[in-house]
């Protein structure tokens, strides 16, 4: 079975960046589209961004202009460039087929973002 490791998470000020990646056990190249989501304490899992199969993405407009999705299907690895981060990213980030998949949610990576 497939596996998604999350890693690249930390704490860091306002403004800062992190570069989240997802590690997929499998080959990648096949799979339509690729997702990252968050969930902050009390609140429901959202949806991040996602990426397609031929490069398309879409995101939450709570993150437009200041994170990038991309993947890499050679290295079967999805990334989240998070840049201009502030106090209300903070969250567990996960990634996950998109739409998601229930048996495919790993542990995720914590991102804090504070001064």
């Amino acid at each position: 079975q497939v596996q998604l490791v999350e890693s690249g998470g930390g704490s860091v000020q306002p403004g800062g960046s992190l570069r989240l990646s997802c590690a997929v056990s499998g080959s990648i190249f096949w799979i339509v589209a690729m997702g990252w989501y968050r969930q902050a304490p009390g609140k429901e899992r959202e949806l991040v961004a996602a990426v397609y199969i031929g490069g398309r993405t879409t995101y939450a407009d709570s993150v437009k202009g200041r994170f990038t999705i991309s993947r890499d299907n050679a290295e079967n690895t999805v990334f989240l460039q998070m840049d201009s981060l502030q106090p209300e990213d903070t969250a567990v980030y996960y990634c996950n087929w998109y739409p998601p998949r229930d048996n495919y949610w790993g542990q995720g990576t914590q991102v804090t973002v504070s001064s």
